[in-house]
């Protein structure tokens, strides 16, 4: 799930994500951070987060990966193809 809260010229964006299956770890990769992967902070809950200030007026593509082996979507955004053959989530703040 994503929370946008704005701030002037920029957001806040909470993204949070809960894996279907228990997971050790997820990250957050996206065009606005070159495509690294960002580790997301996990809950008690088996859900896991990050908290990223972004420029409004902007479309972000992005995706979670799943303990380094499963990439998923954002499944409450629009969908893009990726030069992969699959889709990335679209952000549009």
């Amino acid at each position: 799930m994503i929370k946008i809260n704005p701030k002037g010229q920029k957001a806040w964006v909470n993204f949070s994500f809960m894996p279907e299956h228990k997971s050790d770890e997820v990250v957050l990769s996206a065009d606005f951070n070159g495509w690294e992967k960002e580790p997301m902070k996990s809950k008690k809950d088996g859900s896991f987060y990050i908290r990223k200030y972004l420029p409004v007026g902007e479309s972000y593509e992005f995706r979670y990966l799943v303990d380094n082996q499963q990439w998923e979507n954002e499944p409450n955004t629009r969908l893009v193809n990726n030069s992969f053959g699959s889709q990335n989530s679209l952000l549009e703040l």
